[in-house]
């Protein structure tokens, strides 16, 4: 799926409104609907004291061309009276305002931040939906620049409309009509200034959407240029020791302006389109105070007018403007509004597409269940790739409880899918894998997950809860960690800090401490030495002998910890498993308990 089928065809409105409308629904429905009801009264109030400001500069122009000075004291009592209004209503009304924007987008983004992260979501989607690049930038920038300026434009869409009918009226009833002879032949038209407002306002608007209307794309593909950008610079520090191992600076900086040079290109387009707009929109602002002006000078000439009506239908009719061109004045933010959203929708169709199973080719599925004897059963298993190639084909095995097996094969035969497949991550195949009930799985990547915060937290992650001090600093100093005992509540980056080897022994140490029935590791001792090597594998022996323990490895030494060797062989239609014991390994010469 790309970012334009998530749009073509459809309006980005209606898909937004459905997917952020819980906002109104849910259980925030009652601050929702206060707040809009808030929102909404501030801008009936704020137009209510532009009518009587409307008002005041007719009755004053009127006393200052009747040369009434009193008339004029008694108009500029009023004017403090008008301004404190009006700026209570427009403070009340903005921080209102910005109230709804800031609760809807917390719910948007409480939202897609856990549908995101449900069910590994953040990680399927850079399998099926490679082109949702930066997702997380999604949640945080484009929900915002979705949901602020739609408040924005609502309130500005009901105030212009509100406002267009009431200046309207007061354009109707102060000016009247006007007469207009043509070959002898005299036509009236009635309210001609409202009419003149409206025609002014809807040539207004016909030139700037022809001007504007290839922005909408433009934004849209300098926002997306940009995410690749920011995603680029985000590889770069992820994986900044590895470069700065192997030199790789220059190339790294030759991808990374690259990587610029397309969000240039993406902003040279823009320019040029602004350039167009601001055409239309500064002769318009060069116009529309002056036109009003040159309407009814004729009628004031003749008397007909006064100057406080003149100023009036100034004032009123630079209000209709105001209103009939919100189109206008707000076409490059709605645009931009338009290219946030759409990557919204983008985004949250293609988590959609993965919660229907919609997107392979092929519409089968790997069947994950329960077993009832304690063992793992795999059972005519095909796993395919994101291509739809059959990587592993028909594969069946069982895997007894506590029983110890080694997963080997040349590289490309599927392992490393086949671990993402028993852990439920991998689901495009068929057969079904059944794994215990209740169970607690634990798997140990190459690279262990260190999250921010404490060296605690590091330890007894995701499992926040429920390991005392004695518990976790027996399993460190076991695992080789007692120099850290002291910097355990010491908060730091140590996903950063700790070197590879020390990551592995942090994940024997959450095994220790979390004691799982099933363990699943891949390549889980492949950055430490020998012996430390033998010494963890014999400690987990030792602590978690029951444990049934699936490990992939290719490194010597390991093939004696286990009783089984599960091997998967390279064929033209998908990888074959064989399956063999291992005799006299290390597990029964030290005793297993599993007794198998």
């Amino acid at each position: 799926m790309n970012e334009a089928s998530a749009t073509d065809g459809t309006s980005v409105l209606r898909p937004f409104f459905v997917l952020s409308r819980g906002f109104w629904s849910g259980a925030t429905a009652t601050r929702a609907w206060l707040l809009t009801a808030l929102v909404i009264g501030c801008v009936f109030a704020q137009l209510a004291t532009q009518v009587a400001m409307n008002t005041w500069n007719r009755v004053f122009f009127d006393a200052l061309e009747r040369r009434d000075g009193s008339g004029v004291f008694a108009t500029v009592w009023w004017l403090p009276l008008i301004i404190i209004a009006m700026a209570l209503v427009l403070s009340t009304l903005i921080v209102t305002r910005m109230t709804l924007q800031m609760r809807w987008r917390e719910w948007l983004t409480q939202r897609m931040a856990g549908w995101w992260i449900a069910d590994q979501h953040y990680y399927r989607l850079s399998f099926v939906a490679p082109d949702q690049s930066a997702p997380e930038f999604r949640i945080s920038d484009d929900a915002r620049l979705s949901v602020e300026p739609l408040v924005e434009f609502g309130l500005g869409l009901l105030g212009a409309f509100a406002m267009a009918i009431t200046f309207a009226a007061i354009l109707w009833s102060v000016a009247g009509s006007a007469r207009v002879t043509l070959g002898g032949v005299t036509i009236e038209i009635p309210a001609f200034m409202a009419v003149a407002a409206v025609l002014y306002a809807a040539v207004a608007s016909g030139l700037a959407y022809l001007a504007g209307r290839p922005l909408v794309m433009r934004v849209s593909a300098k926002n997306e240029a940009e995410a690749q950008f920011r995603a680029e610079m985000t590889r770069l520090r992820e994986n900044a020791e590895s470069i700065a191992l192997i030199r790789g600076d220059k190339d790294e900086l030759s991808s990374v302006l690259s990587s610029y040079g397309e969000v240039a290109s993406a902003w040279v387009r823009v320019i040029r389109q602004h350039g167009v707009i601001a055409l239309v929109l500064n002769t318009n602002g060069a116009l529309f105070p002056i036109l009003p002006l040159l309407l009814v000078t004729p009628k004031y000439l003749n008397g007909d007018l006064t100057l406080g009506a003149v100023m009036q239908l100034v004032a009123a009719f630079s209000a209709v403007q105001g209103a009939l061109i919100w189109f206008v004045d707000n076409f490059v933010r709605l645009a931009e509004w338009y290219a946030s959203a759409s990557r919204v929708i983008a985004l949250t169709k293609a988590m959609e597409e993965i919660d229907l199973g919609t997107t392979m080719e092929d519409e089968t599925d790997i069947q994950l269940g329960t077993s009832d004897d304690g063992a793992i059963h795999i059972e005519g298993l095909s796993v395919a790739d994101r291509a739809g190639r059959v990587v592993i084909n028909d594969a069946s095995v069982r895997i007894a409880l506590g029983e110890k097996v080694m997963l080997a094969g040349e590289s490309g035969s599927g392992k490393s899918i086949l671990i993402r497949a028993l852990a439920g991550l991998w689901p495009w195949g068929s057969g079904s894998i059944r794994v215990p009930k209740g169970v607690k799985i634990a798997f140990v990547p190459q690279k262990p997950y260190i999250p921010l915060g404490t060296l605690r937290q590091a330890l007894v992650y995701p499992d926040a809860n429920g390991s005392g001090d004695e518990q976790i600093i027996a399993a460190m100093r076991r695992c080789g960690l007692g120099y850290l005992v002291k910097q355990l509540d010491h908060e730091a980056r140590w996903d950063q800090t700790l070197s590879g080897g020390e990551r592995q022994r942090v994940a024997f140490a959450r095994l220790l401490i979390q004691k799982p029935q099933i363990i699943i590791m891949d390549e889980a001792t492949s950055a430490l030495d020998e012996e430390s090597q033998f010494s963890l594998l014999t400690l987990l022996h030792n602590e978690l002998a029951s444990a049934t323990v699936i490990s992939v490895a290719h490194r010597s030494g390991i093939e004696e910890f286990h009783d089984r060797k599960i091997e998967l062989h390279k064929r033209q239609a998908g990888a074959e498993m064989s399956s063999r014991k291992l005799p006299n390994t290390l597990w029964r010469l030290l005793g297993n308990p599993a007794g198998i």
